[in-house]
């Protein structure tokens, strides 16, 4: 597997997993947040955002993590694998509300520089109406435009653990220099 997306609630373990593959198949890793957020929380252009996720989705080997639907057509027909991650409503917000408090006044290394961690109202309701609002529209997507693509679904740590476990690690590619942040 050369091209790996991660979709799910926040929460789910998205980004952990995504370090996870990147570092086990030698995969660059590409968090959709550090590409969509400017400094002080600044949201990019939804055109510009989706051009810049094209550009990276074009490359040849990579793992995304996050939703963004305006992206999909750019990356699910590439992807060789579609990851989703489930977890409980109620663990979302727990991991997300712990995460705030964690990393509170610091930005964390899936988001741009300058987006320090804090407390996010609109965030959390997001969270709380993702398997409503979100996934549907998710499951959509990889309907429209990876329908024929392998998909993983993983409902508990449990699960994500025994997947990371059926990765096999690869070397990097001949002449190309690996990185995973």
């Amino acid at each position: 597997m050369r091209r790996i997306v991660i979709l799910g609630c926040s929460g789910t373990g998205k980004s952990t997993l995504a370090q996870a593959v990147g570092a086990r198949q030698k995969l660059p890793i590409v968090h959709l947040d550090s590409l969509f957020w400017k400094p002080g929380w600044v949201e990019s252009e939804r055109p510009e955002f989706a051009q810049r996720v094209a550009g990276v989705a074009a490359q040849d080997r990579w793992v995304m993590d996050g939703n963004y639907g305006v992206t999909f057509e750019a990356r699910l027909p590439r992807a060789d694998l579609i990851v989703v991650m489930e977890r409980p409503r109620l663990t979302c917000m727990r991991r997300v509300i712990w995460r705030s408090v964690k990393h509170w006044g610091r930005s964390r290394p899936d988001l741009a520089e300058g987006c320090p961690e804090r407390f996010d109202l609109a965030f959390w309701r997001y969270v709380w109406n993702y398997r409503r609002d979100s996934a549907p529209k998710n499951a959509a997507a990889i309907a429209r435009f990876a329908p024929t693509t392998p998909l993983v679904r993983l409902i508990s740590d449990a699960e994500t653990a025994a997947f990371l476990e059926t990765l096999a690690p690869s070397a990097p590619a001949p002449g190309k220099l690996s990185r995973s942040d």
